[in-house]
């Protein structure tokens, strides 16, 4: 008898949410019904066939997030939570006097070592992603095992032009590929616009600027892993501390995408590009909230979406 496959987690990096929104209380709804963005993603990952959640977030803030999001989505979909705290350090280290920053995106997903047991994707709670995005994520996962000599990940990309505001500059992760889709590196590009319908950037404060085109494939932090990573995030961990919190004790933070990098160098890991042609997007600045709601409620019209998700 053919193994089961098992349905893949959805873990979503909710811990910054509260001091985003100044409090999970004033999040901004995106639709007439009460929706914010992370409830569409929650839906379509549900739709695509991911078989639980796991939430990130800060245990000061656990009641306000069930009441505000979790309670409501936990009806079609297993939900769990998982605290990311300052204290969650490897044996023989402690947080430095004065810290309060979080440890960043990697010690995150490491948070949720004992929670997961299959294979998962990760996305961040206040940005859309589209149907597409979470479909291609979940057949991905559940078809693709490590091999002997290396773990295959994944990772879902955008085309840059679907990604940018009309009103202001945006970050973004370039991705490098092969012929194959296979990703090489990411560069990190701090501040490309829109200028006359065209995309560009700048690398020096304004003073000189370069045109990138629109269909550059970037990376929106949909990443997609094997439990091999977790066992790579807990080993690595020990070595960033002992690097970083000597130069920047109160700021220093694991990111998630370094260690992907360090993997690919190393030829541990190889990363799948799954393209998306669906538009991302998020609340980036104040005035991107109207272009949002608009195109929920498009989606919505073309039977994309219920009125109600839950």
């Amino acid at each position: 008898m053919a193994e089961k496959k098992k349905s893949p987690a959805l873990v979503v990096m909710a811990a910054g949410m509260g001091s985003r929104y100044g409090g999970l209380k004033q999040m901004d709804p995106v639709d007439e019904k009460g929706h914010f963005i992370i409830d569409f993603s929650i839906y379509d990952a549900w739709q695509a066939g991911f078989g639980k959640v796991i939430f990130i977030i800060k245990k000061e803030n656990e009641q306000a997030f069930k009441e505000t999001v979790g309670d409501r989505v936990s009806g079609r979909i297993p939900v769990e939570y998982v605290f990311q705290e300052l204290s969650d350090l490897p044996d023989g280290f402690e947080p430095p006097a004065g810290r309060v920053k979080p440890w960043g995106t990697a010690h995150a997903v490491l948070s949720c070592r004992n929670s997961l047991k299959e294979p998962f994707a990760v996305i961040n709670a206040d940005d859309f992603y589209g149907r597409d995005a979470f479909e291609k994520a979940c057949e991905f996962l559940k078809n693709t095992q490590d091999s002997e000599d290396r773990y295959h990940y994944m990772m879902v990309g955008y085309q840059l032009g679907n990604t940018l505001t009309d009103h202001g500059h945006v970050s973004r992760g370039i991705c490098e590929t092969d012929e194959d889709s296979y990703l090489s590196a990411v560069h990190e590009l701090t501040h490309i616009e829109k200028d006359k319908g065209k995309a560009v950037y700048t690398e020096d404060g304004g003073s000189s600027w370069k045109d990138i085109a629109m269909e550059t494939i970037v990376s929106m932090n949909m990443w997609g892993f094997t439990q091999s990573f977790l066992k790579e995030l807990s080993d690595r961990f020990p070595g960033f501390l002992r690097e970083k919190l000597s130069q920047d004790p109160l700021k220093c933070e694991y990111y998630l995408p370094f260690v992907v990098d360090a993997l690919l160098k190393e030829k541990k890991a190889d990363v799948k590009v799954l393209p998306s042609s669906q538009r991302w997007f998020g609340v980036t600045y104040k005035e991107d909230k109207p272009f949002v709601m608009e195109n929920i409620r498009l989606m919505k019209e073309k039977g994309i979406y219920p009125e109600r998700l839950w």
